[in-house]
């Protein structure tokens, strides 16, 4: 009986899904809050389940993998070692292992991440901070080359998503997840641009590694995405309940292009 229980609901999973849009042969970037969700049977395994079936078997489904628990300049980094003393900061420091695209988790990026990551057959992007997972027929191709001094821009997956003119599945999460309005950022002229330093490992040796790359900044997503949905054409943004929570399906092309105009406006203005 349980079983039978467990199809139905997956099913009902995936009417919601193609309901709110998604089509067979959809490549997709996903962001998901489960809680929000509600019960799905299977947890996550059975939300990535029913994504895969609404995308069938021509469809891709991309999350991002980030980990920002290798690195000392992310904020995950800061907020960790609050309060310790210059020993235990060291400790810490001492301990973090080298990104390996196989085995580094990614607890950051929250369970459906995780999933995918794991699954038989999903590939991984190279990034030591910025990764990428893909389960389809699309994601070698979508997630090659993905430059280690580039965390989101033209030698991302997230500029081989605007070219493949991806969707983006935001279950049960808001614009200020949305991850592919960094490459807005990137295509800002003269983006402001940092230092970063993560873990990494050469022929098998773990090594601190040193690089610039543009300073990101998603602190004014949410605002971003609310102007982008107000000013979208009809189809680049579609809501619609999958669950208990108020999912959206946005077009990656003219998300990106909103976004690179409007960080260019509001973050040069200050406004």
């Amino acid at each position: 009986m349980k079983d039978v229980l467990d199809v139905t609901d997956r099913a009902r999973t995936t009417a919601a899904l193609t309901a709110l849009g998604v089509r067979p042969g959809d490549v997709l970037l996903v962001h998901a809050s489960l809680r929000s969700l509600g019960p799905v049977a299977g947890g996550a395994r059975g939300v990535l389940d029913a994504v895969r079936r609404a995308v069938g078997p021509s469809g891709t489904v991309v999350v991002p993998a980030f980990t920002p628990e290798n690195s000392d300049t992310s904020p995950h980094y800061r907020e960790r070692v609050r309060g310790l003393d210059a020993g235990a900061v060291d400790a810490v420091r001492a301990a973090m292992p080298a990104y390996d695209p196989a085995l580094t988790p990614a607890p950051s990026m929250g369970a459906l991440a995780e999933t995918v990551r794991t699954t038989a057959g999903a590939e991984r992007s190279a990034h030591p901070q910025t990764s990428f997972a893909a389960l389809g027929p699309g994601a070698g191709r979508l997630l090659a080359g993905h430059r280690p001094d580039c965390h989101l821009g033209e030698d991302s997956p997230l500029a081989r998503l605007y070219e493949a003119d991806a969707r983006i599945l935001l279950l049960g999460t808001g614009y200020a997840t949305c991850t592919a309005f960094h490459l807005g950022e990137y295509r800002m002229p003269g983006p402001p641009r940092r230092s970063y330093r993560c873990v990494v490992a050469s022929r098998g040796v773990r090594r601190w590694w040193e690089y610039e790359d543009v300073a990101l900044d998603d602190g004014d997503f949410a605002a971003l995405g609310t102007a982008f949905e107000e000013a979208a054409a009809e189809g680049d943004v579609r809501v619609g309940c999958v669950g208990a929570a108020e999912c959206r399906l946005v077009r990656l092309r003219p998300a990106v292009d909103f976004a690179t105009t409007w960080l260019t406006e509001h973050r040069t203005s200050g406004s």
